[in-house]
């Protein structure tokens, strides 16, 4: 596998009527991007207006919401000689990672890609080494999809420059990766905050894994005293959904890039997924099987039961 040498953040304006359209139809009509090399930690921008094919008059909505002209597009470049000149500005695709904040601008890519004819192998290439970052971010810090703004508020970031503008929204949304990648401290104290306390503010004098064990042993608590050895299929299902939100509430815990979490708060959180997991294949064996009652191991939730005794 080629090293990684350089991210590639990138970023579509599209087609726009206040009333919608089919994605299909809303083309890209300005392509902006930022390159950062990792050695050297500069940052190179690309940005250029596209001329669609369904070249009208654009919405007034579209105009107020975008900034963009009809005669800007009227004179830019069709598709295929701005992503010509946008791969040329990247170089090596395969020393390359691309990011985009929603997998929209990558569908946009793929769509926008294939009406002009181009070679299919070049976007296989972009999508094997791309990172939907919204989902990466909302997994592991946000909980929700946040827009860029708010992402950058987490940090008590501002966006910086003009706001729909593809090649703005990509600088942004490196600065977002910056932050969620260097400051693993800040990071994992939100992700806590986001998941877990509920939007409460951390006080910076409390002990946090004394505060996260009280809250990790009164859900599992509450999880076992739902838990019956005999039960039925019905019952194992939502069973399997109270117990696949816990899981999500505190997986992340288990990354502790930010070393915060110490060895008990590790083992709970590792136990209770390691419950979800036999769990769910008990009862995926059950439902294939057709059984209409549920008889779950015994040994299964003792683990999580020691804990709350």
């Amino acid at each position: 596998m080629t090293e990684v040498k350089q991210f590639i953040f990138f970023d579509f304006e599209m087609l726009c009527r206040e009333e919608g359209m089919p994605f299909s139809n809303m083309e890209g009509i300005r392509l902006g991007a930022v390159k950062y090399d990792l050695n050297k930690e500069d940052i190179t921008y690309f940005d250029r207006y596209m001329q669609p094919k369904q070249l009208q008059p654009l919405s007034s909505f579209c105009i107020n919401l975008t900034k963009i002209k009809d005669e800007d597009l009227v004179k830019a470049s069709r598709f295929p000689i701005v992503f010509q000149e946008f791969l040329n500005w990247v170089g090596n695709l395969e020393e390359s990672r691309f990011f985009s904040w929603s997998n929209n601008d990558l569908r946009r890519l793929e769509l926008d890609a294939l009406s002009h004819h181009i070679p299919q192998q070049t976007i296989t290439t972009i999508k094997s080494r791309y990172v939907d970052f919204q989902a990466l971010f909302s997994k592991r810090v946000a909980k929700v999809n946040p827009s860029v703004e708010n992402a950058l508020a987490l940090y008590n970031l501002r966006f910086e420059g003009e706001k729909h503008n593809p090649m703005y929204d990509a600088y942004n949304t490196l600065r977002i990766y910056l932050a969620f990648s260097k400051d693993v401290h800040k990071s994992d104290l939100i992700m806590l905050k986001q998941f877990i306390f509920n939007d409460q503010e951390i006080n910076p004098l409390t002990n946090i894994n004394t505060e996260l064990k009280r809250y990790v042993l009164t859900d599992i608590h509450r999880l076992m005293t739902e838990v019956p050895i005999i039960t039925n299929i019905r019952t194992t299902r939502k069973l399997v959904k109270r117990t696949m939100k816990l899981v999500k509430k505190y997986e992340n815990i288990q990354i502790n890039r930010s070393r915060i979490f110490d060895e008990e708060i590790l083992l709970y959180v590792r136990l209770l997924v390691e419950f979800y997991n036999e769990l769910l294949i008990s009862y995926k064996e059950h439902f294939s099987n057709g059984c209409k009652i549920v008889i779950l191991h015994e040994h299964m939730p003792l683990p999580l039961k020691r804990l709350t005794a």
